[in-house]
């Protein structure tokens, strides 16, 4: 079998990213815990007293479970993309470089977005959380772009279909939306273009 035919693993931005990270932080949240366990249970065992510096070991070592816990708790509370959503959105996603399944979190507010377009100077979204303030998150998505250099015009859509509409757009004009935009690579990221550095800034910002 070639590599090419086989499974590629799921990144954050891509569907599925959060099914696939919830079983990974509770595989890893299980180890951490069963470690301090462990030791606690041997040296009780060994001793048959908890009065031992190993009883404070093993406490110390359920720090890093209850930290990778909380992390497990939000991705519980993280919804998932109905997969006829994104079998409709990818459908029209044309040539643009998409980001899937977000959680976007600001100190204020959070919201899950379903998709995101990256395009020029024209970022995209569609959310199907009902409880999202659309226009405090365009707003805080675009101070954060703007602060590591990117203007760009952030618009978030709550119906799917004036969405599915707007990608079309895009794509029929993407030509034009991303002529004459002056870009200087990222010696950090190199070998990103500019809409793959968007993306991954708006992916720093989301759980």
């Amino acid at each position: 079998m070639s590599r090419q035919s086989e499974k590629r693993k799921i990144v954050k931005g891509d569907y599925g990213y959060v099914r696939a990270e919830r079983k990974r932080k509770v595989l890893i949240t299980a180890a951490l815990l069963a470690v301090p366990l462990l030791i606690f249970f041997t040296a009780l065992a060994y001793f048959h007293t908890r009065m031992t510096i190993w009883t404070v070991v093993a406490a110390v070592g359920c720090l890093p479970a209850c930290k990778s816990l909380v992390n497990v708790i939000m991705l519980f509370r993280c919804p998932v993309m109905d997969g006829e959503v994104y079998r409709r959105i990818n459908g029209r996603a044309g040539n643009l470089l998409m980001s899937y399944e977000m959680y976007m979190t600001f100190y204020e507010k959070s919201a899950f977005i379903d998709a995101f377009a990256i395009c020029g100077n024209l970022v995209v979204g569609y959310s199907s959380d009902p409880k999202i303030d659309a226009s405090f998150m365009e707003t805080e998505a675009q101070k954060i772009l703007k602060g590591n250099g990117y203007r760009a015009t952030v618009k978030i859509f709550t119906e799917l279909g004036p969405y599915l509409e707007r990608l079309d757009s895009m794509n029929a004009h993407k030509d034009s939306l991303e002529e004459g935009i002056k870009f200087r690579p990222d010696e950090r990221y190199p070998g990103l273009s500019r809409n793959e550095l968007i993306k991954h800034t708006i992916l720093a910002i989301c759980l």
